[in-house]
């Protein structure tokens, strides 16, 4: 299969409905300040990605586990688990410096993940390969001579092509599950890169672990891939993930709304780092709170030294204390 500067597939209703349901949690996600950096939530949220796409390759660390190595602590475990999870950590707090659309990017990436568990890390196969799920083969893939010309064309797709960047992303993973261009950690790397991608529109991604949904629907995963494969178009793919993307999302927006004390609601505004709010800004992160309980809580950031306070009325605004 040789692809063309477009993949194969169809923008259906459902898609259109998923992207314009994803495109509407994503401007609440940024009204309630969710895309802001959060250094305890980005910590939890990268282990839950890196124990959930490791886990879907047989890694059996678990999260506390891959906390402990996350903090340089000693770690007990098969060695190979253990070296997966050091190289999938370095990967993710490189996540940044990533070029979503160059290859070498891409392909130092692959290094880097799979540093000292295959050979030439890195390096494209040079051997033709077949995907086993269960005990029967699933896919063969393309030629290993085919591969440079079938990633350049991939690569080439997603810079010039125009469809919104959710579904190039989704369709990106399944080609490149597809070609399947190294002799190991191909899955991980679709994951990986689909995140990276997303980036480059949403900074919410790069802490947004819907690899675990993807890891609780494993089974669907599989059988959104071989619906591809057998259709020989990603349009099954492309419908699961943004269902995946979609209920991430969701989770997300109701970890928010959930109720928190006065100290977890501080807490959560201290980690988003923003310099300077209203009471009416606060409100609109903690959405299912009085305004006597935002006066409330403010009053007591103040007394505790979290916050200072200037203005006054309707000027009033609030500092976090440095």
């Amino acid at each position: 299969m040789i692809l063309s500067m477009k993949p194969p597939y169809t923008i259906t209703t459902e898609v259109l409905s998923l992207t314009a349901s994803i495109s509407e949690k994503l401007g609440e996600v940024k009204a309630h300040f969710l895309d802001k950096s959060s250094p305890n939530l980005r910590k939890r949220n990268k282990v839950k990605t890196i124990h959930s796409s490791l886990k879907i390759e047989g890694n059996t660390l678990s999260e506390e586990q891959i906390t402990a190595l996350l903090e340089n602590k000693r770690v007990i475990g098969p060695k190979n688990d253990i070296l997966e999870v050091l190289n999938a950590i370095e990967v993710y707090k490189k996540i940044n410096s990533y070029a979503a659309f160059s290859v070498s990017s891409f392909k130092n990436a692959h290094q880097l993940l799979m540093n000292g568990l295959v050979e030439k890390p890195g390096s494209y196969r040079k051997e033709g390969v077949g995907i086993i799920h269960g005990k029967k083969i699933a896919h063969v893939a393309p030629p290993a001579e085919n591969v440079p010309y079938l990633i350049k064309d991939l690569f080439d797709y997603i810079k010039t092509n125009e469809d919104p960047i959710l579904i190039k992303s989704c369709v990106f993973h399944y080609e490149m599950e597809f070609i399947h261009p190294f002799i190991d950690g191909n899955g991980r790397m679709g994951r990986l890169w689909q995140t990276v991608l997303l980036m480059t529109q949403y900074p919410v991604f790069e802490y947004l672990p819907f690899e675990s949904l993807i890891s609780n629907t494993q089974e669907e995963y599989y059988k959104a891939l071989m619906l591809s494969d057998q259709s020989a178009n990603s349009t099954p793919f492309i419908e699961y993930l943004l269902g995946v993307i979609d209920n991430s999302l969701a989770e997300l927006l109701a970890f928010n709304g959930r109720r928190l004390s006065t100290d977890e609601r501080l807490e959560y505004m201290s980690e988003l780092g923003i310099n300077e709010f209203s009471r009416k800004d606060y409100m609109n992160i903690f959405k299912n709170i009085s305004t006597a309980t935002a006066s409330r809580d403010l009053k007591k950031g103040v007394d505790k030294g979290i916050l200072k306070v200037s203005g006054e009325k309707n000027k009033t605004r609030y500092a976090l204390m440095t």
